[in-house]
């Protein structure tokens, strides 16, 4: 049995990660431009510090990231080696339009993006196309305040629409925002907010939620009126909680935590708010502002498949009150059973599967896994060649448990991207060194280095996997 045969294997970037070239070809600044690296970041991509353009003394990797701007054909001609059936990608909105409130598109980022596609496309790599990838018009977040403004809904819908007429049977696979549940740990980063002194954070946060929840829903719309061979998903940062003992406090406490991202993919899936959240909302006084017509809207058009990122499981336990590490942005207690990576992050690849059945148990929806991945530190030799065999078997047995899941369990999926293909700026820390790829690229935390491309291990290990429809692991 095992995977199907039209599976989609390849990888995932984003292009605040990736492209560099911050302000060339008509692009305009972004949110994610100024997120700056060491200590300052995580206020910043949280929003508790207000940073709305570039500042002395702090380095912004995002600027010049690694140069894929100006050298994507040589990487699709790389993932093409590899054998990539698909290749997800993400939009900047600011090449796009690069105010956010625009009338006219700007064409010279349309004809980047049109020209990446056509190149994927010439290898016979399907273009996954994610529209936001932690990407905001800092000009939007400016006026507007972000996505807490009901009005962002409307320049949003001018981005996709502009985007699905122009890419009309070439893009067979669209999300609309990534890992849509990171507003709730990094809402600056996740959707341009920021937050004054005694402003009520939670209360923005889910005017925000609603706005964007409401956008993903006209895009569905949008999409089906436009293209309707086309399908379109949502996008969530994955991995369950566990409950740390058998404790009841415990085991709820872990339930509380999982719902606090599904509520998403719950209306994203099936089209209206749970109960268990408008319960906690109302509770709270945080319920946003929900018209008639938003719920309507929300209900007729839900998601055709569900994508998701999976780096490790989490725990939860009562109260929290003991002492909690970062897995991926979301607090955790340590798993005494797991190992760690460099970067403290569980490695679990039967969560993994976990995962994916509660997904699939939950929506009974296709699933495509898009992000997955391990962040090393990798030593290349003189050459730039790296022998991460620790990459190569974190990898292994991850396909090898989701294998399990699609044979044994009965979970339909559609594809799977690692994330990171190629070395990149890392959303959550701003690294470099940080590396994902099966593509060495050299330039270090700092911007220094010739960005010359070399292939790993993993490289031609992840070619014979493809090419093997996953047999060969």
């Amino acid at each position: 049995m095992g995977f199907r045969k039209d599976f989609l294997w390849g990888g995932a970037t984003a292009a605040n990660q990736i492209e560099g070239a911050y302000n060339e070809g008509g692009r305009a600044l972004a949110n994610v431009d100024l997120c700056p690296i060491g200590i300052n970041r995580f206020a910043v991509i949280s929003g508790r510090k207000k940073v709305l353009e570039f500042e002395e003394g702090e380095f912004y990797p995002a600027k010049n990231s690694i140069d894929h701007y100006h050298r994507y054909k040589e990487d699709i001609a790389l993932f093409a080696e590899m054998g990539f059936k698909v290749y997800r990608f993400s939009i900047a909105w600011t090449r796009i339009y690069p105010n956010g409130d625009d009338e006219i598109p700007n064409e010279e980022g349309l004809k980047f993006y049109e020209n990446l596609i056509n190149e994927c496309l010439k290898y016979n790599i399907e273009p996954l196309v994610t529209i936001t990838h932690f990407d905001f018009p800092i000009n939007l977040a400016k006026k507007y305040g972000g996505w807490r403004n009901r009005k962002i809904i409307e320049f949003y819908e001018r981005l996709v629409k502009t985007l699905f007429i122009r890419f009309n049977g070439k893009v067979k696979y669209w999300l609309t925002f990534n890992e849509i549940n990171v507003i709730l740990v990094a809402p600056f980063m996740g959707a341009g907010l920021y937050f004054e002194e005694g402003e009520n954070i939670e209360k923005i946060q889910y005017q925000a939620i609603h706005h964007e929840l409401v956008a993903s829903a006209k895009a569905t719309k949008i999409l089906r009126e436009i293209d309707s061979d086309a399908k379109i998903g949502c996008m969530l940062a994955a991995g369950s909680y566990y409950p740390l003992t058998p404790k009841p406090e415990d085991v709820f406490a872990a339930i509380e935590e999982n719902r606090k991202s599904y509520f998403f993919v719950d209306v994203q899936s099936r089209g209206y708010y749970p109960r268990y959240k408008l319960k906690e909302l109302e509770r709270k006084n945080i319920l946003p502002e929900i018209t008639e017509e938003d719920k309507k809207l929300l209900f007729e058009n839900t998601v055709d498949f569900i994508s998701f990122s999976y780096y490790s499981s989490k725990v939860a336990k009562y109260k929290n009150d003991i002492e909690l590490k970062n897995s991926n942005l979301f607090s955790t207690v340590k798993n005494p059973y797991l190992k760690y990576t460099d970067w403290d992050w569980a490695i679990d690849p039967l969560g993994f599967r976990i995962t994916l059945n509660e997904i699939y148990d939950r929506y009974q929806k296709p699933l495509f896994v898009v992000e997955n991945g391990l962040g090393a530190i990798d030593v290349p030799d003189e050459n730039g060649y790296v022998d991460d065999d620790y990459r190569i078997d974190y990898l292994r047995q991850h396909i090898k448990n989701m294998k399990d899941a699609v044979e044994l369990d009965g979970v339909d999926l559609l594809g799977y991207t690692t994330w990171g293909p190629i070395d990149l700026v890392s959303a959550g820390t701003g690294e470099m060194k940080k590396r994902y790829g099966f593509i060495y690229v050299d330039r270090d935390n700092y911007g220094n280095g010739t960005l010359k491309r070399s292939k790993k291990k993993s490289f031609n290990w992840y070619k014979n996997v493809i090419l093997s429809n996953g047999e060969y692991l």
